[in-house]
């Protein structure tokens, strides 16, 4: 009998995983809640480690195409203090993939959507409920009404996973109170923050709070503003006149990327499983990226997301007649790997947002100069 797997979550890892179930003859159904693939804006760009994040795109044939977009000249990182002095600034090789290039999420993203059958993803099909059928498998229901049934359901939705409900009660803490904005087309409308992002990602680091600045493929900055998460309604954070007298006595060439943003400042909580978060093994489902293990964003969760999916595929494809024992495999190796991880994830967080940041920061890079900036 031909085995349904339904993902739900079409994102970079449900989308990888479904990228490579498909190149071992194994087909899938994406459910995304999204209307399309330009429905929103995918956020800012990612660095990928090549050994998850490439390595997935290599087990899902993409590896050229991830060249071909990619920006090596992305991996430049420059850390400055409140009064714009340069702490640390590490430049890449000119031209090298054998680091951590930098590729825009859209654009990892319509790779993967681009290389799957027609009809793989289901839009619009937001997941509310997923129960247990008599036998096997699951019944989904979607918002809306619409139904479907699967023999293996597969939780790649994110740090809000309905999924995950059905594994396991495990709590989301808030870490960080993130705020972004926008600057378009910089190099022509604001040549002098152009150059101060350079290609690259910028972090200007205070006392408990980052402003940070990250070039895209478009020519667009986006800004970060990271804070600690205080407890305070996030509509402190939507007024530009707030956001900046929270950098007052910043160097003027730092708080002109707030002023410059032309989008309106957009907060959001973030928000982290506990570290080494486990859940016992249930026949036909399973989690994988945010849903498994969401961890703050420090430049690993969509690297592990991807991880994740081609290392589930693989054992799937080794035997799809038995598609518990893959799961079974699949989780004991990535609850072995993931710990370390979320736990260094938490510490690098804590120590971004403290008030001895920026000599902790120096110290680190120092030790591991080419640690990625967290554009995760």
């Amino acid at each position: 009998m031909l085995m349904r797997i339904a993902i739900a979550g079409g994102g970079l890892g449900g989308l990888t995983l479904a990228r490579i179930l498909h190149r071992h003859g194994i087909g899938a159904v994406v459910y995304e809640r999204e209307a399309s693939r330009s429905a929103r804006s995918q956020g800012g760009s990612l660095d990928l480690h090549p050994e998850s994040g490439q390595r997935a795109l290599t087990d899902a044939g993409l590896a050229g195409g991830f060249r071909s977009e990619a920006r090596p000249e992305g991996e430049e990182h420059r850390i400055l203090d409140p009064a714009g002095r340069t702490l640390v600034h590490h430049k890449p090789q000119s031209g090298s993939f054998s680091g951590r290039p930098e590729i825009d999420r859209g654009a990892l993203r319509d790779l993967l959507l681009d290389s799957l059958p027609a009809g793989t993803v289901m839009w619009r099909h937001r997941l509310v409920a997923a129960v247990p059928r008599p036998g096997a498998g699951f019944g989904l229901t979607f918002d809306g009404g619409h139904r479907a049934d699967c023999d293996v359901l597969i939780g790649a939705d994110g740090a809000r996973s309905v999924v995950r409900s059905l594994l396991t009660d495990a709590a989301l803490s808030p870490v960080a109170t993130l705020v972004e904005l926008g600057i378009s087309d910089a190099d022509r409308r604001h040549p002098d923050l152009a150059e101060l992002v350079g290609p690259g990602n910028l972090w200007c680091i205070g006392v408990s709070r980052i402003l940070a600045a990250q070039r895209l493929g478009d020519g667009s900055i986006r800004v970060g503003i990271s804070l600690p998460a205080d407890g305070r309604h996030l509509d402190t954070y939507r007024s530009k006149r707030a956001l900046l007298d929270m950098f007052d006595g910043w160097d003027p060439r730092l708080t002109a990327l707030i002023e410059a943003g032309d989008t309106p400042p957009a907060p959001r909580r973030i928000e982290a499983m506990p570290a080494g978060a486990r859940w016992a093994h249930q026949p036909g489902i399973t989690l994988i990226g945010d849903a498994a293990h969401l961890m703050p964003p420090v430049g690993e969760g969509a690297n592990q997301a991807m991880l994740d999916a081609a290392e589930l595929a693989a054992e799937l494809a080794t035997d799809p007649a038995d598609p518990d024992a893959a799961i079974r495999a699949y989780e004991e190796a990535m609850f072995t790997r993931i710990e370390p991880i979320a736990h260094m994830s938490a510490r690098v967080q804590a120590m971004m947002l403290s008030p001895t940041a920026a000599d902790d920061i120096v110290r680190f890079f120092t030790r591991r100069p080419a640690e990625p900036a967290p554009a995760d």
